[in-house]
This record gives C-alpha cells, structure tokens and sequence, in this order.
C-alpha cells in the first residue's frame, strides 16, 4: 500500500502575499471551501497575529469549513500561539503552526539569539501550543541554509516537545533539488526520534526549482508537502499543489505514494483563484494552461490523432478540465443558472440565483456564446459584490485623433444601498480614455491614488469576450487591489478603480 503524502495549502496565508493577490473575507471563504472540495489535508489561512483582518479570516475560515484541518501561522512567542490558537480553535480540526529561524545568518542578525537560545525558544513555543492542541507543526525557517546537524538537534527538540509535523522550509529558493534530497534523507537518517512526526517542506521558487525539490523530498521520505494553487506567493511564489499532485499521480510508479486530493478539481480551482485575485492563467503553465494540452506541430497533431498518448501523459478530464463549457444562453431559465452555478462550486440563494440570471441574460444578449468563464466572472461581480461605499452609476467616454483630448463623464453614487445616497457628477479630461474616466473617479471620489499597476485580460475567447481588469493603487502609504469583469474594456476598468477606491478606503479605516 503506497504512503500518504498529506497536501498542506498555504495559498490563503503565503500565496495571499504575493503582489496583487490580496483578498477579501468573502473571498478568503469561497477558496477555503474550493480548497476543501480539492480535497487537500490542511488550509493555512492566514497569519492571526498581522491584524485583525487577518484574525477574523482565520476564525471565519475555521468555522466555515468542515472536512479539512485549519492551520494559523505564528511566532515561536507565547503571546502569538495564544493569538493563533483563539483565531482557529472552533475549527474541526485545528493547527497551530509555529516557527523560528535555525539559519546562522537568521540567528545573528534578525534575531540576535544563540543557537543555544534558539533551542530553548523552540522547546518553550512547541511545548505552550501542545497546552491547546497535540495538532501542532513547527517550522524551522530558512533551513535549507542552517546547519545540518544544528538541523537535526532542532528537530529532535522540536519533536520531544509535541510536534506532530516538523517542516523544513527552503525559505528563499536557495537549495537545488540533489541538495535538498540529502538534506531530508540526513533528517531522515539521524534524528532519532524522527518515526514521531511527519517531515514536512514548503519550497519557494527563486530559482525555479520548488516542485523539483518538494519532489526530491518526498522521494526522501517527506510526507507532507505545503504548496500553494497555481505557484502564488512571496517573491517568485511556491510549489504549485497542480504541478505537485499531478506529478506524483503520474509518475505513481517513480513515487509509489498518493495524496487525497481530487484531481479534477484542480482545474476549477486553479480558475476560481484566477477569478478572485484576478490574475490570468498563463497559456504555457503546466498542467492548467490554455496550451498545456495544445498540438500546433504537425507531426505531433498527426500523433495525436493517431493515440493522444504519443504525446499526452495525462487528459484533459484528469484535472477537471472538459469541453462542455457553452451551456448557458438567452433561453436559459433559472433553474439552468442555478445547476450551473452548483457545477461551479457555488452554492446560492434565491434572491442570489435572480440576480444571477438577470446577469446572465443581459450577458447572452451582448455575446453569442455564454461560457462557463463568464458565469463564475458574474458570480464575483454581481452576486458577491461588496457593499461599497463608493458605486459606479453611468458615464460616457470620448476618445478620438482630432484636437479635442479624451474625455469622461461620470455618475456615481455615495452611500449605502437603499438610503439616502448622494449622487455626483464631473467630466474630466486624460492622456487617453481610460486615464480621463481614471481622473473622473479621483475627482468625484476625493482621492488620487498612485497607479501601481494596470492589467487587461480577456475572461474567455472571441472578440466579445469579457475584459478582466485589475488595478493595483497606493494612497498614503496603503495599498489596495480592485478587479472587475465587463464586456466594454472601458467601463470594466472604471469598476475596477472604483473597487480599489473601495479596498483603499476600508484598509485605511481598518488601519
């Protein structure tokens, strides 16, 4: 019987670090329970101890899901273990995951400590977490540039004091995958105590080598891996869990273990991430990429059609990815609306369903084809739009090659729903069209925000596509991401400011 390598997902708390990849608390929820319908072992959801927002997703998250162990991050110190354990304590099944650094340059110049102290610190943190839960992992930070043996006395105290997992992070990218096997089979070899706990890694990808060494490392006797969907997270990101777990159920035979996750939930999750933080998926990314099952060759085509395992390890269908995706139209009804939205992992009301479906109408009767893309944009957009104090109501763009600039035209409303809401209007003048509609807003809004970054993708294919649009602004010192999907580029990057302006405001209040 082969082992288990358990999936440890960190896509909330490390993957949320990445450049543009913030979420909100709705947000957080919905890729909390696609992950759980992943079926991966352990969410990570955040880091209690950052903020309140941070605490109050983790607490959320551990009471929203069921079937997965919830894992909050926190310092070997006894007031974040304390912060951490209030944050996930109602959950199923919950985590505490502690760490400290074990690396010489860490120690002496991050946290002025000896190494002798850093193995009483380690001692103290496991032994006060293992006071709430015997659910306890401890990280030892940058530890593919620690010590080996200092490595090996670390893990053996980590362990007598009640961890359950010790993980062994290549914090930085820095290890290469020949290195890393050594690393882990030494752990393996010398710590005495080592059948007590599972050896865990989590590998970043500055050198582009992450799934390689968490692949190492698992041939070397790990048996969890902590990755994040599509590779997101500080710096140059993760191990991506798809190109993990597909490798592993693959080369079966080479690995000889297995992990619970459902592979054809991979693909819609990878989608429904992309959604939220409004990243495209890259066309060349392994295992989800529009070309990853693409023949343009012709001498692979001819291949193909022959037996698609001339040049096909895996299928489509494998990861969730199938070609039924036009099924919604103008002659849709609701209950049509609402199975697919089911099919998508969403799971809504019937006042949410309505809104949906008028949505989905208006959109059919823009474009020929309604793909399931567009049904899960409209679901973000339309059903689980924030309340915001700031809402887009009209405007009118001009654009043209003559001596009269760009110019904008903007409606907006101030205020809650259903009160009374302020109305304003301005026109303002650009470099182009979406820098005047950009100069709109910041009139009417009161606030003119540096733009970090601007991005256009197309939702779906064909030249009536919707446009996903994400903005990345910073305001005194804060920063906020807004995203939103449209037919008209134009507009689409007018909500999409709006939203940020909506993000900034809050995160200001909150801070």
């Amino acid at each position: 019987m082969a082992d288990r390598v358990y999936v440890f997902d960190t896509t909330l708390r490390d993957g949320e670090q990445s450049p543009g990849a913030t979420m909100n608390l709705d947000e957080k929820i919905r890729m909390a329970r696609q992950l759980e319908t992943l079926g991966v072992d352990v969410i990570e959801a955040g880091f209690p101890i950052a903020s309140q927002g941070d605490f109050e997703a983790v607490q959320a998250i551990a009471q929203a899901v069921e079937n997965v162990q919830v894992a909050g991050l926190c310092r070997a110190v006894v007031g974040d273990i304390d912060r951490c354990w209030e944050a996930v304590k109602e959950a199923r099944n919950p985590r505490i995951h502690t760490f400290l650094a074990t690396s010489e340059i860490h120690m002496k110049h991050k946290l002025g400590k000896t190494a002798d102290q850093v193995k009483v610190m380690v001692d103290k943190a496991v032994r006060h977490a293992r006071q709430y839960t015997d659910n306890v992992e401890f990280s030892a930070e940058d530890a593919s540039r620690s010590d080996w043996d200092f490595l090996v006395q670390i893990t053996e105290i980590a362990i007598e004091a009640g961890a359950s997992v010790v993980n062994i992070p290549d914090t930085v990218g820095y290890t290469q995958p020949f290195e890393y096997y050594d690393l882990i089979k030494y752990l393996m070899d010398n710590v005495k105590n080592v059948d007590d706990a599972v050896i865990s890694v989590h590998c970043h990808n500055d050198l582009g080598s992450a799934v390689a060494n968490s692949l190492a490392a698992v041939r070397a006797g790990a048996r969890q891996v902590e990755c994040t969907v599509l590779g997101i997270g500080e710096r140059a990101g993760n191990a991506a869990l798809e190109d993990l777990v597909m490798a592993l159920n693959t080369r079966r035979e080479l690995y000889d273990v297995e992990t619970g996750v459902d592979t054809e939930q991979l693909f819609p999750s990878c989608r429904r991430l992309s959604q939220i933080i409004g990243m495209p998926i890259p066309p060349n990314k392994a295992i989800v990429g529009a070309n990853a099952f693409a023949h343009e060759s012709g001498v692979h085509q001819d291949g193909v059609i022959k037996n698609r395992l001339t040049y096909e390890i895996m299928t489509p269908a494998s990861i969730g990815r199938t070609s039924n995706d036009i099924v919604i139209g103008k002659h849709s009804g609701s209950h049509a609306v609402k199975n697919k939205a089911e099919e998508l992992g969403y799971t809504l009301d019937g006042e949410q369903i309505q809104v949906l479906f008028k949505a989905v109408k208006d959109l059919a009767d823009k474009k020929e084809q309604v793909f399931d893309e567009d049904v899960e944009a409209l679901i973000l957009e339309t059903v689980y739009r924030r309340l915001d104090k700031f809402r887009l109501v009209d405007m009118s763009v001009f654009s043209g090659t003559g001596d009269v600039p760009p110019h904008a035209a903007m409606v907006m409303e101030f205020g809650a729903v259903g009160q009374d809401a302020e109305t304003r209007r301005t026109s303002e003048f650009g470099e182009g069209s979406i820098d005047a509609v950009f100069q709109a807003i910041y009139a009417l809004v009161g606030i003119a925000p540096k733009l970090e970054m601007y991005s256009v993708n197309a939702v779906t294919e064909g030249s009536d596509a919707l446009a996903g649009v994400a903005v990345r602004i910073e305001h005194d010192g804060v920063k906020a991401v807004g995203r939103a999907n449209d037919g008209d580029v134009i507009r689409a990057s007018a909500m999409a400011m709006v939203n940020a302006l909506n993000r900034l405001v809050k995160a200001k209040e909150e801070k």
